[in-house]
C-alpha cells in the first residue's frame, strides 16, 4: 500500500463527527438526505482539486485512475481473474473474464461496463466490483473495455457494447457461461449502454439480456432540473463534468434525441429484461434513474429499484474506503445472483 492511499484510509476511519468537523462543521444535506461523512470529506477535498473539465481527456483518464485507486478495495481473492479479447466491431476489444476459484461448472453470466462518461476510465475502473459479483452472486463476469471519445465518438462505444453482449450470449460455451442466464449491467455511462444493449435487442431481434443492471445510469443526456442541479455540484460528479463528457461523446444536438444516446426517449419500454436499478442520493443522475425505474414499471417490466441515499456517484468504486459503498455493492451482488438464478 503506497503512503499516501495509507494515510487517506487511516484518516477515513476517524469517527464521523471528526470527519464531518473536518468537512465544513456540519452535515451535508440536499434533497432530505444526509450524506455519508467519508463521502463529504471527499467531496470536500475533490472541490479543491481542477476539475477534469481543466484536463484533456488522456491527462483526466490518467488522474482519474490515480484517485480512484486511492478509494477502491483489493479484488477478491477466491475470484480467479483471465485477461482476453472479444471481437469488436472496429477490432479486438479488451476484457477480463471473472469466475468464482474452482467452480468449472457452467455459471450464469453478467457483460459489464463501466463507467466514465464513454470519455475515462477502463478495465481497472470496475475491476474489484466485478470481481465482487462473481463471488457473491457466483457467476461469471466478462468486464469489457469499450471504445472511448473523443478518439472514438458516438456510436462507437454502444457498437461496441453492443457486438460484446452479442458475442458472449453466442459464445457461452466458450465463456463457462448458462447460455439464456446472461445478463447485461454496468454504471454510469455503463449503465446507458446496458439500458441500450436492452433496447437495441428488441429492436434488431437478438437475443435479449436474463438481465439489466443499470447503476447510476445516463438516461437522458439531456436532462436538466431537479437532481442535475440539487446535486450539481457534488464530488465526483457535477453537471459541468456531465457536459464535458457529452461535449467528448457526442456529435452534435441531434445526438441526444437518439434512442442509443438517450434510452428514456424510448416510447415504449415493454417487453425489455428485467431490471435492477440502483441510484445514489448525491448524484446528478440520480432523479432519471429512478424515472427510468419507473417507467419500466409502468410498461410492465421487472424492476427492483432502490436509492442509496447517503452515497454519491461512482460509489462502486469506493469499496475500501467508504464502508456504506462496500455494503451498497455486496447488495447489487447479491440481488444479481438472485435474478440470475431465477430466484426474483
Amino acid at each position: 500500500m503506497s503512503l499516501q492511499k495509507f494515510i487517506v484510509r487511516s484518516l477515513l476511519k476517524l469517527p464521523d463527527s471528526i470527519l464531518v468537523k473536518m468537512s465544513g462543521g456540519k452535515p451535508l444535506a440536499i434533497d432530505g438526505r444526509i450524506l455519508d461523512a467519508r463521502a463529504q470529506l471527499l467531496a470536500v477535498q475533490g472541490a479543491r482539486q481542477p476539475s477534469i473539465t481543466t484536463l484533456d481527456p488522456v491527462t483526466a483518464r490518467s488522474a482519474t485512475s490515480a484517485g480512484l485507486a486511492l478509494l477502491d478495495d483489493a479484488p477478491r481473492a477466491s475470484v480467479e481473474v483471465r485477461e482476453m479479447k472479444v471481437p469488436g466491431p472496429a477490432g479486438p476489444l479488451d476484457a477480463r473474464l471473472y469466475r468464482p476459484s474452482g467452480n468449472t461448472a457452467p455459471l450464469p453470466g453478467l457483460v459489464f461496463f463501466h463507467f466514465g462518461g464513454c470519455v475515462i476510465g477502463d478495465l481497472d475502473t470496475c475491476h474489484v466490483f466485478c470481481s465482487m459479483i462473481s463471488e457473491i452472486a457466483n457467476c461469471a463476469v466478462l468486464n469489457v473495455a469499450y471504445r472511448l471519445a473523443p478518439e472514438h465518438r458516438f456510436p462507437a462505444p454502444v457498437d461496441d457494447a453492443v457486438a460484446a453482449y452479442r458475442w458472449a450470449a453466442a459464445n457461452a460455451d466458450e465463456l463457462g457461461m448458462i447460455a439464456g442466464r446472461i445478463g447485461v449491467g454496468g454504471d454510469s455511462a455503463g449503465g446507458n449502454l446496458s439500458a441500450v444493449v436492452a433496447q437495441e435487442a428488441r429492436r434488431k431481434g437478438f437475443e435479449p439480456p436474463a438481465l439489466q443492471l443499470l447503476i447510476y445510469p445516463v438516461t437522458d443526456w439531456a436532462a436538466k432540473g431537479g437532481s442535475m442541479e440539487s446535486c450539481g455540484n457534488v464530488y465526483p460528479l457535477t453537471a459541468e463534468i456531465m457536459n464535458w463528457f457529452a461535449g467528448h461523446y457526442l456529435n452534435g444536438p441531434a445526438d441526444y434525441a437518439d434512442l442509443r444516446v438517450s434510452p428514456m426517449k424510448e416510447a415504449d419500454l415493454s417487453g425489455l429484461a428485467p431490471a435492477i436499478v440502483v441510484t445514489a442520493g448525491f448524484d446528478p443522475l440520480r432523479d432519471q434513474g429512478a424515472q427510468y425505474a419507473e417507467r419500466l414499471k409502468a410498461a410492465g417490466v421487472s424492476v427492483s429499484y432502490r436509492c442509496e441515499d447517503s452515497l454519491p456517484h461512482a460509489f462502486t468504486a469506493m469499496t475500501g474506503a467508504i464502508p456504506a459503498a462496500k455494503a451498497a455493492c455486496e447488495k447489487i451482488a447479491r440481488d444479481v445472483g438472485s435474478l440470475l438464478r431465477g430466484a426474483v
